[in-house]
């Protein structure tokens, strides 16, 4: 079974938890300490509530799990968006105008740390998973470095500003769980 038919299972099975007036928003997937979780988030006038469910469409209550979860998934979403500077087309187009102009040496290397890195990239739906987060930083710093960037990562020193954003997410899962979190 594909990702995506995972998530259409799996929100077909969260709609039997929505509350009235509630409609379900999006399905986030992550796979943490050994399991799968998908974070189900429901949206209402009263603003947004979340349920973390298991494999088989089960409300999980375990704080450790859905945070670990809710965490991982906040940082896949910013490595994806920062990879590459967040910009893989426009930087593909920009290469290809340098290759026509001047073509430099090691243009081909930044070339191909460019294709590696939107390779890396999977569509979504997607599975957030320490693995995929440690891939993108890789080809990121490939990236970087092939592009003659030798100091700090960008890609590192955007991780490390989004912290505070992914901790935000991950206390908002948790303070509106629609279940109690122990």
């Amino acid at each position: 079974m594909t990702v995506a038919e995972d998530v259409a299972r799996i929100a077909g099975a969260a709609l039997a938890f929505a509350g009235t007036g509630e409609e379900l928003a999006g399905v986030l997937v992550a796979e943490t300490l050994g399991r799968r979780v998908y974070l189900c988030a429901f949206e209402s006038a009263a603003g947004r509530a979340w349920l973390a469910l298991d494999d088989a469409g089960q409300a999980l209550g375990d704080q450790r799990l859905v945070r670990e979860a809710a965490s991982l998934a906040g940082l896949c979403e910013v490595a994806e968006e920062s990879a590459g500077g967040g910009h893989l087309p426009e930087l593909r187009a920009r290469l290809a105008e340098i290759r026509e102009t001047d073509n430099p040496e090691g243009i081909e290397e930044a070339e191909a740390a460019v294709e590696a890195l939107a390779e890396t990239l999977l569509p979504e739906p997607r599975v957030a998973s320490g693995e995929y987060l440690d891939a993108i930083g890789s080809a990121s710093r490939r990236l970087e470095q092939a592009l003659g960037e030798s100091g700090v990562s960008p890609f590192a020193a955007a991780m490390q500003a989004a912290a505070g954003s992914v901790e935000e997410l991950t206390a908002d899962v948790e303070r509106n769980h629609k279940v109690p979190l122990t």
